[in-house]
């Protein structure tokens, strides 16, 4: 028989009580305990998350994209997080305080025009603007099933894609959508449409490239460079290696002159910070830091764990913080993360240099 049925009316109802205080203390201390190790979750929205839309320059280079109306005059292009999903986001011009639809337009040319339509059918253009402010035709090139491949294209005809970049650094395809068959999908104000833009998940391509750039993602949607520096100040690359057909988890590495790469690392500084540092065979630190459009150098730091994941970020002097990825040049992104193989705190040692975490680049 259960020793609880020998209890009195009186023992029972004290077991009660207790039971429930200690499993309500137990689920508050894991409320608690599951919010000091999950990070805020950005994707919780209660207004609206605007994404940039940029094209990828195969260095790793963001260019902005802009519609242009037929006076010249420039508005932002920008995908519109309106949930708390990021599968499917529209893609507006936002021209005087109005959100204006962004489409593929019906056409008979190689390439198929992407446009912003306003109330009145006023077609503005969609450009992606380089360093040296030259635009950049956006279009879509082709089709693969529903989905319409948009790029913006260089005098030369090379192609960069086009993508949507969240404030925390998240990525989309921009892509034409189509859900019929026929050439025309209906018409707004007057424009005959073929085909919806959307920013769409990310779902990966096949790519013969062998380096990634590493790059810091500010808020506003532009890259900073990470790189290497000795004692010197001279500065080195610091890329991610695809060395086979598979990027769930890419090798980081500085490269120093034209063989040497030396492995990128998070150690433990004399004031017990995680930082990153590339170690040289003779045991010499070179520091990873990120570039700012000023020359400022910001440090590269490990964040917070989760479990065998460690967020990497750089960090400005105010406090701001700038997730780390790697960006292939077709415009693949990764995450850039420490990642622990052991329990211990001292993974290995690699010229006598206490490694606490690897750096890997691993799907988002």
């Amino acid at each position: 028989m259960p020793i609880i049925s020998k209890l009195g009316l009186g023992q029972k109802v004290v077991l009660i009580i207790a039971c429930s205080t200690l499993l309500s203390f137990s689920f508050t201390n894991l409320s608690k305990v599951k919010s000091q190790v999950e990070p805020p979750n950005s994707m919780q929205v209660e207004g609206e998350v605007i994404w940039h839309v940029k094209a990828i320059h195969p260095e790793g280079n963001f260019l902005d994209v802009k519609a242009i109306d037929d006076d010249g005059r420039i508005y932002d292009v920008k995908a519109i997080q309106n949930a708390d999903q990021t599968t499917l986001m529209d893609i507006k011009v936002l021209m005087n305080g109005k959100k204006i639809p962004v489409k593929i337009l019906q056409s008979d040319g190689r390439f198929m025009p992407v446009k912003g339509i306003t109330e009145n059918g006023e077609i503005l253009d969609i450009k992606a603007f380089d360093h040296r402010g030259d635009k950049l035709d956006v279009k879509g090139i082709g089709h693969s099933g529903n989905v319409i491949h948009i790029k913006a294209i260089t005098k030369n005809k090379e192609f960069y894609g086009i993508k949507a970049i969240s404030p925390f650094g998240q990525l989309n395809d921009v892509k034409g959508i189509k859900v019929t068959k026929d050439p025309i999908e209906g018409s707004i104000n007057g424009v005959l449409i073929h085909a919806h833009v959307k920013a769409v998940s990310q779902t990966g391509c096949s790519t013969d490239s062998f380096i990634w750039h590493i790059k810091a993602i500010h808020p506003e949607g532009y890259a900073l460079d990470v790189k290497a520096l000795d004692s010197d100040g001279n500065i080195f690359d610091i890329k991610a290696i695809q060395n086979s057909n598979q990027r769930s988890m890419l090798d980081i590495k500085a490269f120093i002159g034209d063989v040497l790469q030396l492995p990128v690392k998070v150690i433990f500084d004399d004031e017990g910070k995680s930082i990153l540092k590339a170690i040289a065979r003779d045991g010499s630190l070179y520091d990873v830091k990120a570039i700012d459009k000023n020359g400022n150098k910001l440090d590269v730091i490990g964040s917070k764990r989760l479990g065998n994941l460690i967020h990497i970020i750089a960090v400005q002097e105010n406090g701001e913080q700038y997730g780390i990825k790697a960006i292939s040049p077709e415009g693949e992104l990764n995450d850039v993360k420490g990642v622990k193989m052991l329990q211990d705190d001292v993974e290995m040692e690699i010229s006598g240099i206490k490694i606490y975490a690897h750096i890997k680049a691993l799907p988002q």
